[in-house]
């Protein structure tokens, strides 16, 4: 998937969509397939301890050996803000003022903790597969065991029925009796609930499936509402970001705030309204997008548009003069507030924080909050403990220097000392108790905040979620469960004692202002750095739900091949549809882990467009094909991208794929020392590109999760934060002509160790593992610009891909064919031979 544009984002031509074709579906198809089986830009290094827990196991493994043609190629500090008063009423709902919060007694705990076991305790020092780490002793085990011991009748509630909402290219569910249901399985698609559907019956969802509602209305009326609420208080100018208050990247229909003010349903993007005007501040990912779903009085800001602004921070900062600027603090992370707070004060502006969302008052009805409950996500497929991980932060806070200041003198005091840290973000929260969810579309996480003392932990969350086997394991975690809203109560009136808390950048502001400046330290975020190093069995299940994942690709492939062959049409919608059926026949699959991005022609020249049934392109032959999608699976979050022609491309089109493919072999093959950051190997992808004088305006790669966001991590290929062995990485350079194709090849990796001739400064060199398994089409590919070292790096490719799939494809005659003709293919578009005779080993 087509990561955020990179820092500072080069000129672009605007694409236009010159012509369209009417969508004609595929309905007589068949249905009898057999299934195959079952950004920052600083941080610090991860603890020792946390390290030697969970890459352990993978250092005793073989080092990757380079070839002999390779080469090499926050600190914790104290920032001040304001004080902030509070007032005193009660809290009882999210859209309320947090900051009216009473001082009675907070509401009963569902999950209470015992203080006197909660002491941090070195774990049994009998070495095990995960190395050493501190833990909560014996502790930890009960709570494993008592999870254990529990009736197996607390299975998942029922489903309730799937509703259509936002999204394309997804089955809905059909009216099936419980009877006829898979075993239940959550949601992580808006429209998409593989429990829902009948096991048989692929034809019926498609059948059934209609493209969702896209609401009309007049964005007029609406924003009346904001700007009656901006005079109110005063307001020159208020912002309407597309993030929830945990910073997410996807949000919840009922956190789509942005959407509702503006209409626009990209997942990126700032609403920015004055009194006389309203502007949407979007990068060149949703430019085209934003265009078609903008209503009247709305203006499209391309960010980092040639001269142009660079982001929202700068757009206001260079329109608002001695103005008054109002945001919901829950909807803005630290590091964006104190940029844009220091922006507006060069114009002699105001940054300003209303106490309630103004669209949650200005709309009558509000989408309902996810009920679904959470559940554990058992160490099989995690590789470590929720104890360890949470004796690894304790470790972490302890080690922090007391926050003094500079003309403190005398020794530290104790509201000086760190003594806990306050998490927001929805996947730091899963991944470290072991916990996932069904609250937002895509990822498996749920809406919570988490406090971890040095002796004590509270997670904020609604207790409705919480069921008796959960809230039995919590307990044996020494985590008590609160409702969602008491954390600001527990904020406001410093429940944990004395001492300083420690927050991330990435931290909504309002915990920040609840805090005051007095009682925070702003440092790295700890949990993320920890989750972006995968341990060796998370690195083992990401390999065979990527080979799950890749054997579905190739059915889907092959399906595409054959059905365009027999002359019959195949639309966008048609083909992402095809390859969400074979995914929900796969082992541990729980659902997509983004819309499916299949582009065809100039559709492909959008990033990120996902197609819908009723308006969509149909395949052609003349441009290539592009589909970007991935499944989730309990065992790992996949994503990867192929283009392919299904006729003969052009001398441009064949180019443009070459160069990106050597930009992605460059990627795969590179071999680099340590504290080596993803900036700087960022060159290695857009060179062949550069050349040419073609490239690419989004990110080259992006960390992923475990069972979690696709998108996740402080490491990338646009950032300076150093690459570790573990970080698991995407490596997708693309070229888009405007207006009439894309290419993008995309495969996740993940950063081995690696043995090389020379070993210069000792065992210190790193490579990449290729993660991915789908066949690289070799039709596009121009022999003559390749070296002998791409050549072959192309036909081992894919014969590695056809000896880890074949095995699950024995019941397919059809995609093993087409599986073992991808790495016989020559390269290159072939010549037609006499009377026309043709074998295209390439299709």
């Amino acid at each position: 998937m087509a990561p955020p544009p990179p820092p500072p984002p080069p000129p672009l031509c605007l694409p236009s969509l010159g012509r369209s074709r009417r969508n004609r579906q595929l309905d007589n198809f068949a249905d009898n397939e057999k299934p195959a089986s079952g950004h920052r830009t600083r941080s610090r290094s991860v603890s020792v301890s946390y390290a030697s827990a969970v890459t352990r196991s993978s250092a005793s493994s073989q080092p990757l050996v380079a070839p002999p043609t390779l080469s090499a190629a926050s600190r914790t500090r104290r920032d001040s803000l304001p004080a902030y008063r509070v007032s005193h009423t009660k809290l009882t709902e999210d859209s309320e003022s947090y900051r009216d919060l009473g001082d009675d007694a907070p509401r009963p705990a569902l999950a209470t903790l015992d203080r006197s076991r909660t002491k941090l305790t070195r774990a049994k020092t009998v070495r095990e597969r995960f190395g050493y780490g501190w833990g909560l002793g014996l502790r930890r085990d009960k709570a494993a065991e008592a999870y254990r011991e529990l009736p197996r009748s607390h299975s998942p509630e029922p489903l309730p029925a799937s509703t259509q909402t936002k999204s394309s290219g997804l089955s809905g569910a059909t009216k099936a009796s419980a009877a006829s249901r898979r075993s239940a399985r959550p949601s992580l698609s808006p429209t998409v609930d593989s429990s829902q559907t009948l096991v048989g019956s692929a034809l019926q969802r498609k059948i059934d499936y209609e493209d969702p509602v896209r609401e009309e209305f007049d964005t007029a009326d609406r924003l009346v509402k904001i700007r009656d609420l901006m005079a109110k208080d005063k307001l020159d100018y208020y912002i309407i970001p597309s993030e929830d208050a945990h910073q997410s990247e996807y949000v919840a229909q009922a956190d789509k705030r942005r959407e509702w003010i503006s209409g626009f349903t990209g997942s990126a993007g700032q609403a920015i309204i004055s009194h006389e005007n309203a502007y949407l501040v979007t990068d060149s990912r949703y430019w085209i997008q934003a265009k078609k779903e903008l209503g009247p009085g709305w203006s499209l800001i391309p960010a980092g548009a040639p001269n142009g602004p660079l982001n929202f921070i700068d757009f206001l900062a260079d329109r608002a003069k001695n103005a008054r600027v109002g945001i919901d603090a829950r909807m803005i992370s630290y590091e964006h507030a104190t940029s844009l707070s220091t922006a507006l004060q060069r114009s002699s502006s105001k940054l300003t924080f209303p106490p309630q969302n103004f669209v949650d008052l200005a709309r009558s009805e509000r989408p309902a909050r996810g009920a679904r409950p959470v559940r554990v996500h058992g160490i099989e497929y995690t590789g470590l403990d929720a104890g360890k991980k949470m004796a690894a932060v304790r470790e972490w806070i302890g080690r922090q220097p007391p926050a003094t200041g500079p003309f403190r003198k005398g020794p530290p005091k104790g509201s000086d000392v760190h003594v806990g840290t306050i998490v927001s973000s929805l996947s730091a929260i899963a991944w470290v108790l072991n916990l996932r969810g069904d609250d937002v579309p895509f990822n498996p996480v749920f809406h919570a905040y988490l406090y971890i003392g040095l002796d004590t932990a509270t997670l904020f969350v609604d207790t409705k979620k919480v069921r008796e086997r959960e809230a039995v394991y919590l307990d044996g975690l020494g985590v008590r469960v609160r409702e969602y809203n008491d954390v600001w109560h527990f904020l406001r009136v410093r429940e944990w004692g004395d001492g300083k808390i420690l927050i991330s950048n990435e931290t909504t502001y309002a915990i920040a202002l609840m805090l005051t400046t007095f009682r925070y330290t702003v440092a790295q975020p700890i949990i993320d750095e920890m989750k972006g190093v995968k341990n060796e069995v998370e690195i083992q299940g990401l390999k065979r739900a990527y080979t799950r994942d890749g054997a579905c690709f190739v059915q889907f492939l092959a399906w595409l091949e054959e059905t365009m062959a027999k002359g019959v049409q195949v639309s966008e919608w048609e083909a992402a549809w095809r390859l969400t059926e074979f995914r929900r026949k796969a082992k541990n699959f729980m659902g997509l882990a983004y819309e499916n991005i299949s582009a065809w022609g100039p559709n492909a020249a959008l990033p990120h467009y996902s197609p819908r049934k009723r308006d969509c392109l149909l395949i052609g032959a003349d441009a290539p094909y592009l589909n970007d999608s991935g499944g989730q699976y309990l065992d790992g979050t996949c994503d990867t991208t192929r283009t392919i022609h299904l006729g003969r491309p052009t001398d441009e089109q064949s180019e443009a794929f070459t160069r990106v493919l050597q930009g992605h072999i460059a990627i795969d093959r590179a071999v680099f020392p340590e504290r080596t950051t993803g900036r700087q190997l960022d060159v290695l992808a857009r060179r062949a590109l550069w050349m040419d004088g073609l490239n690419y305006l989004h990110g080259t790669g992006h960390g992923v999760g475990s069972y979690l966001s696709v998108h996740e991590g402080v490491h990338s290929f646009a950032n300076e934060v150093p690459l570790v062995p573990g970080h698991v990485i995407t490596n997708e350079p693309g070229f888009y002509k405007a207006g009439d194709f894309g290419v993008r090849i995309e495969s996740a990796l993940v950063v081995r160790r690696v043995k090389t001739k020379h070993e210069y400064n000792g065992p210190v060199w790193l490579g990449f593992e290729r993660l991915a398994c789908v066949p690289i089409q070799t039709k596009m590919v121009v022999e003559s610009l390749l070296s002998r070292e791409e050549k072959e790096w192309l036909r081992d490719h894919n014969r590695e891909c056809v000896e880890r799939l074949e095995p699950l494809l024995r019941d397919d005659k059809r995609a093993i064919k087409w599986l073992r003709r991808q790495a016989e293919a020559p390269l290159g578009v072939q010549p037609v031979g006499p009377a026309g005779l043709l074998i295209d080993w390439g299709a």
